[in-house]
C-alpha cells in the first residue's frame, strides 16, 4: 500500500516516481510498431510463395520505385516519430503523436484488410495477419496514449 510521505501537497511521491513518462511509452510504441514491420518483412522473405511472387513482381501489388519510396517513407516515419516524441515540447509532441498515429493506424488498417483479402485468395500467410495486427495495435495505442496524455500546461 502506498502512502503519502510528509508531502505538503498530499501527492503520493512513491506512486508518481514509479510511473513512466508518456513520452517514453510513446517512443517505445513507435519502436515496437517498427520492429513488428521488420519481423513481418523477415517472415515474408522466408515464405517461398510470397518470395517467388515478389521476385517475379506478379503479386497483387506491383512493386515500382515510387512504391518503394512511399514504403521507405512510411517505415522511416516510425523511426522519426520515436525521436520526435522524446525531443519535441510536450504540447507539440502530443498533437504530432495524435495526428501521425491516426495516419499510421489508417495505413495499418488498410494493409490488414488487404491481407485478409489476399489470405482468402491464397496469396498470403496467416503470419501476415499476426504482424499487421501487432502494428495496428501499436498504432492504436499511440493514439490512445497521446489522447490520454495529461495537459501539464493548463
Amino acid at each position: 500500500m502506498n502512502t503519502t510521505k510528509g508531502n505538503l501537497l498530499g501527492i503520493n511521491q512513491e506512486t508518481t516516481r514509479n510511473l513512466p513518462d508518456v513520452k517514453i511509452i510513446l517512443a517505445m510504441l513507435w519502436g515496437a510498431g517498427m520492429l513488428s514491420s521488420l519481423n513481418g518483412d523477415t517472415y515474408r522473405l522466408n515464405d517461398p510463395v510470397v518470395l517467388k511472387s515478389s521476385l517475379s513482381n506478379t503479386g497483387s501489388i506491383v512493386v515500382t520505385p515510387v512504391l518503394l519510396l512511399v514504403m521507405a517513407l512510411i517505415f522511416v516515419g516510425s523511426i522519426f516519430m520515436s525521436v520526435l516524441t522524446l525531443t519535441l515540447k510536450s504540447p507539440m509532441s502530443r498533437w504530432t503523436n495524435r495526428i501521425v498515429g491516426i495516419f499510421y493506424a489508417i495505413i495499418h488498417l488498410a494493409f490488414w484488410a488487404l491481407t485478409i483479402v489476399s489470405l482468402s485468395a491464397g496469396q498470403a500467410g496467416i503470419y501476415e495477419i499476426v504482424w499487421y495486427t501487432a502494428q495496428l495495435v501499436f498504432a492504436f495505442l499511440v493514439v490512445w496514449y497521446a489522447w490520454k496524455w495529461p495537459n501539464s500546461e493548463g
